[in-house]
């Protein structure tokens, strides 16, 4: 089988030196008050360098955005500045990294808003889902629906969160598009029950992401702009009509802006890859007139079969990332993989975060 997974690849304007790609993982290992990254983030992410590009754990574009303890922003000149060493770090081993640009809606909490107020979302229906607070895993708290005159203000938080990513290094931005987060609240039907310009028709509800991906695009070129969607997704209790004429619709219209790639969650998040009869990511992906990024339950065979037909361009792996430092190299050797601890996902320090080996780690011990 064709080895094109290892080989160099440029997504838009973004060389990578190759085709495996760091997904985006949520860590809650932030300054909770400050939404600033440290040291150990800076070590974290150097040593996954080795990945043709990281995407960084998903990142508020404001405090309105916030839904979990202990996340990131990117929306102030000291988020950025602490942003700034992470890049400088991959950066100096060769390495390529965009953060992806994160505004939650309704998966949040009032302990997380500013003011204690209730989180936003297109329409004022419960997520009956979990978030991860001060006090553990609570229910998300009942969201208010966003007015018209609203929106505005959201794509400019949205290119305001770009230009820091430009003053913080980043090689581009992935706007956080999936998982039943806000823009594909505004996509899916479940989610969206507006009667204005923003609801009823595909076309009203893909207005918000689209404009969203016009402001980006325009605040940073296209070529460092790439967008992660999970059309079949049930992740955070969302749910559409008709997923794939909605995507149809999406997926044609994100060709103007000349994207760098499309990352796509195929499937349900973090889970089974099987589609319902009438679903296709294939279809999508021939929508596509860009690099493909292909995301969900990757395992060496398959990533290298997806790459060497063309049925992908790039492949993210998630969890393997966190107890594999260097993916990449493993994944080139067919080397064994570590295991990852399940207790020090989500909070806490260095343990489980920026302890796990490497090959040559292993050799030496």
């Amino acid at each position: 089988m064709s080895d094109a997974l290892f080989t160099p690849f440029t997504a838009g304007a973004i060389d990578m030196k190759n085709r495996i790609v760091m997904a985006p993982l949520t860590r809650n290992r932030a300054d909770n008050d400050t939404g600033e990254v440290g040291e150990m983030h800076v070590d974290y992410y150097r040593q996954r360098a080795g990945a043709g590009l990281i995407i960084t754990e998903a990142t508020q574009i404001s405090p309105e955005g916030k839904g979990y303890l202990a996340t990131p922003g990117i929306y102030t000149q000291a988020q950025a500045a602490a942003w700034k060493r992470v890049t400088d770090a991959v950066h100096a081993e060769g390495g390529r990294i965009v953060v992806q640009l994160w505004h939650v809606g309704r998966i949040s909490h009032v302990s997380l808003q500013p003011g204690g107020a209730q989180p936003v979302a297109p329409s004022a229906i419960p997520a009956r889902s979990k978030t991860f607070t001060l006090n553990g895993f609570e229910e998300t708290s009942p969201p208010r629906a966003l007015e018209r005159d609203e929106l505005p203000r959201i794509i400019a938080d949205y290119v305001t969160a770009t230009l820091m990513a430009r003053e913080a290094g980043f090689d581009g931005v992935e706007v956080h598009g999936a998982n039943g987060y806000l823009l594909d609240q505004f996509l899916k039907t479940g989610t969206n029950l507006r009667e204005d310009a923003y609801g009823g028709s595909v076309e009203n509800r893909a207005r918000l992401l689209l404009e969203v991906m016009a402001a980006v695009s325009g605040a940073w070129e296209g070529g460092r702009v790439g967008l992660r969607l999970s059309p079949f997704s049930p992740a955070n209790a969302i749910s559409d009509a008709n997923p794939q004429e909605t995507f149809d619709y999406v997926v044609r219209a994100l060709n103007r802006f000349g994207l760098a790639y499309l990352h796509m969650v195929e499937g349900a998040t973090g889970g089974s890859r099987d589609l319902a009869e009438g679903h296709s990511i294939d279809a999508l992906r021939k929508l596509f007139d860009g690099p493909y990024m292909a995301n969900n339950g990757y395992d060496r065979d398959l990533a290298l079969e997806a790459v060497a037909s063309g049925r992908a361009d790039m492949v993210a792996y998630g969890r393997p990332y966190i107890a594999n430092p260097d993916l990449a190299e493993r994944l080139r050797r067919d080397a064994p993989l570590n295991q990852g601890d399940s207790k020090t996902y989500y909070g806490g320090g260095r343990e489980g975060y920026t302890d796990y080996p490497n090959l040559a780690d292993e050799a030496a011990a």
